[in-house]
């Protein structure tokens, strides 16, 4: 399906990210509200890129599953330090750059499936996707 490719290597990189990934968002007809944490999540993992491996890649794409319909997938990818205790990372109040910590929790909290892989000096992936129909959702937010 579509896929849209963002190079995050400066701060005005985040918001071109975020307008673009408002736009796949649009096009899978997501609710306003799980369009803001599509933003939200875009804006996090694009500030992790930049403050923590100087850059790196997004890349956003409209995806189908037979389980659970369509969803948008949101990828970071870098080639920075990595991570060395992904648990770690993953607790909220955690930072190695003296910020909240509330980055990574909080991109795994906004979506409905989280994955993150990182290698000490090779770089960090991490893969969220948002289900138009969330099978966490209530059937209140429907």
């Amino acid at each position: 399906m579509e896929r849209v490719e963002c190079q995050i290597q400066r701060e005005v990189d985040v918001y071109l990210a975020m307008s673009q990934g408002r736009t796949v968002a649009e096009k899978l007809n997501l609710t306003p509200v799980d369009r803001i944490r599509v933003e939200i999540t875009i804006l996090e993992l694009s500030r992790n890129l930049l403050i923590h491996a100087g850059g790196g890649t997004l890349i956003f794409s409209l995806i189908e599953d037979p389980t659970y319909g369509p969803g948008m997938g949101i990828e970071a990818t870098d080639t920075g330090p990595g991570i060395a205790d992904i648990n770690l990372a993953m607790q909220d109040g955690y930072s190695t750059a003296h910020t909240l910590g509330a980055g990574l929790p909080g991109v795994r909290r906004l979506t409905d499936e989280f994955y993150i892989e990182s290698e000490v000096g090779v770089g960090t992936r991490v893969y969220a996707i948002k289900w138009l129909m969330s099978p966490r959702r209530s059937i209140y937010e429907r």
